[in-house]
């Protein structure tokens, strides 16, 4: 409930852009899920620009038109993708679409070098 109030709070001000950073995190996956319907929802209510940054290749497949994959560090964009899986019809289950799975794989591909490489760089700091 608090991050719906949080939502709210920010859509009152009435902002070009809305940035959220990682608001569904804590949730827990039945809620987190509603959230992302509800976002997308009011996102095709008001059109506004939302910035939303997760960590979950499903999240941003999911809720993203535009998806940047970042490199590990330095953090630096590496690609931007174009998703146009998304649907009006609130019927359809988006995350069981061959396209759904085909967006996931690509963004999982362009990330598994940047964790190899985050993974590395830990393992050399912690024999250090």
């Amino acid at each position: 409930m608090k991050q719906r109030v949080a939502i709210a709070r920010s859509l009152a001000y009435n902002p070009d852009v809305l940035l959220m950073d990682e608001p569904f995190a804590a949730l827990d996956a039945q809620t987190r899920e509603t959230l992302q319907t509800e976002l997308l929802r009011i996102w095709e209510e008001t059109k506004k620009t939302i910035v939303f940054i997760t960590h979950g290749i499903d999240e941003a497949v999911y809720l993203g038109q535009r998806v940047a994959v970042m490199t590990s560090r330095p953090g630096t964009i590496k690609q931007i993708i174009n998703n146009s899986i998304h649907s009006s019809s609130q019927d359809e289950d988006l995350r069981s679409t061959p396209e759904f799975a085909q967006a996931r794989h690509q963004i999982w591909d362009l990330l598994r070098e940047e964790v190899s490489k985050s993974q590395a760089f830990e393992n050399k700091d912690q024999s250090a």
